[in-house]
């Protein structure tokens, strides 16, 4: 994935989000939940990818080296 394609990826996750926690429906939150639990994963990953390009670019390596990492590494992150 290219910039473009990661930024609009982010959007629709970050809109899909938005709409789970609008959402007045709450028949099953624990469903909801896991939705919103895997929306943030995916946003991760997302965020961590274009964080990898963006490294990659200002070191002079190719951006397209990047690849998505497993959710249980990018959220294993300290912030």
């Amino acid at each position: 994935m290219d910039v473009t394609e990661i930024q609009h990826r982010i959007s629709a996750l970050v809109e899909k989000e938005q709409g789970l926690r609008d959402s007045q429906a709450d028949d099953h939150p624990e469903d909801r939940l896991e939705q919103l639990r895997r929306l943030e994963e995916q946003l991760d990953q997302c965020w961590d990818l274009l964080r990898q390009r963006r490294a990659r670019l200002d070191a002079g390596e190719n951006p397209d080296d990047a690849t998505v990492r497993p959710v249980g590494e990018v959220e294993g992150y300290r912030q």
